[in-house]
């Protein structure tokens, strides 16, 4: 019996699990090995996820599991990806824990954010249901190699998603991601858009893929100009330690002209003023001013957006979700 959860589809049976090792089969029905288990649940604000359209300056809950269906040689997190969820220490929590949990710590949203979400898509769409049943939205980060239906049910079931395009390339998924295709992950970007906020990003890795940065800028403004796009360059981790660091500044040059194909570029370790801020496509002017603390540490210290627009040109600026006075980005920070 073959997962029908992503495009690996890995032959199951009752004695033996798949790639991601969170699956098994059991009765003609594929099952969830650590089901409403969790690796780690906390609170953080929505910028460092990175969601920057989405309830800016709010808390949410990040949640995650273990596991992964890729196998990126440049992975940053290989402990948590690929190591066997069984020797992971893993906590059961309900979703009406993790529900009771978002509420009482003050957070707008809940998001999926520690690894792959359709290695424990169960978990997540029981979760986004009794979410929804609180009017708290719910998000996730994801690679995109999932397969069609899974896409559309990520669709209907959550408010907002942020997808990693490593590559335009099935040359790069097969010598860097280990699967066989990019065209499921083109394929979940352009479902996912057409039913819910989404937000790109892509690692940039400095000689592999930093001279797709253009096309696949354009790959997005095909979709939808107002798609938000994150990128950043990697430091080479896991089995591309040897490489060289990138140079920021040589990958910074990039980013002008991108805002011609996209206005809303962010650059995560960028060094420039404008690299986390969002800046208006009408006027050039900034309308919200980030900073970053390090890592992932991002967030809002000045909002002067009024009521989604610009207040130096009237200019629209698409949100998902209202934003927050910064009066109370501050009390939430303490």
């Amino acid at each position: 019996m073959k997962c029908h959860y992503c495009e690996r589809r890995c032959d199951l049976s009752d004695v033996r699990i798949g790639f991601c090792r969170m699956y098994y089969s059991s009765g003609g029905t594929i099952r969830e090995r650590f089901p409403h288990r969790w690796s780690s649940y906390h609170v953080t604000q929505i910028e460092s996820i990175p969601f920057f359209h989405v309830y800016p300056g709010t808390r949410t809950l990040q949640v995650g599991t273990a596991g992964c269906n890729l196998a990126c040689t440049y992975c940053s997190n290989p402990h948590m990806a690929r190591t066997d969820p069984a020797r992971i220490e893993l906590h059961h929590a309900s979703p009406e824990h993790l529900v009771s949990l978002a509420e009482k710590e003050g957070c707008h949203t809940i998001t999926f954010g520690i690894n792959e979400p359709t290695v424990s898509l169960p978990s997540l769409l029981d979760l986004a249901t009794t979410a929804q049943e609180h009017e708290i939205p719910v998000g996730c980060l994801t690679n995109g190699y999932m397969t069609e239906e899974s896409a559309r049910t990520l669709g209907e079931h959550l408010s907002f998603v942020n997808i990693s395009l490593k590559s335009l390339t099935s040359t790069f998924y097969q010598k860097y991601a280990g699967v066989e295709s990019v065209d499921p992950v083109l394929r979940t970007i352009e479902i996912l858009a057409g039913h819910c906020h989404v937000e790109v990003t892509t690692p940039v890795i400095q000689g592999i893929n930093e001279d797709e940065i253009a096309g696949i800028a354009r790959f997005i403004a095909g979709i939808d100009p107002f798609i938000p796009w994150h990128f950043f360059p990697l430091l080479p981790e896991h089995h591309i330690s040897g490489k060289e660091a990138p140079e920021i500044r040589h990958i910074d040059a990039n980013i002008e002209p991108i805002r011609e194909i996209l206005p809303y570029v962010y650059f995560s370790n960028g060094i420039g003023p404008d690299q986390f801020n969002t800046i208006c496509p009408g006027c050039g002017r900034t309308v919200v001013e980030r900073i970053n603390g390090g890592g992932r540490g991002r967030k809002i210290v000045r909002d002067l957006l009024e009521d989604g627009t610009c207040p130096y040109c009237g200019g629209e600026i698409p949100l998902h979700g209202r934003r927050v006075a910064l009066d109370s980005i501050e009390v939430n920070d303490r």
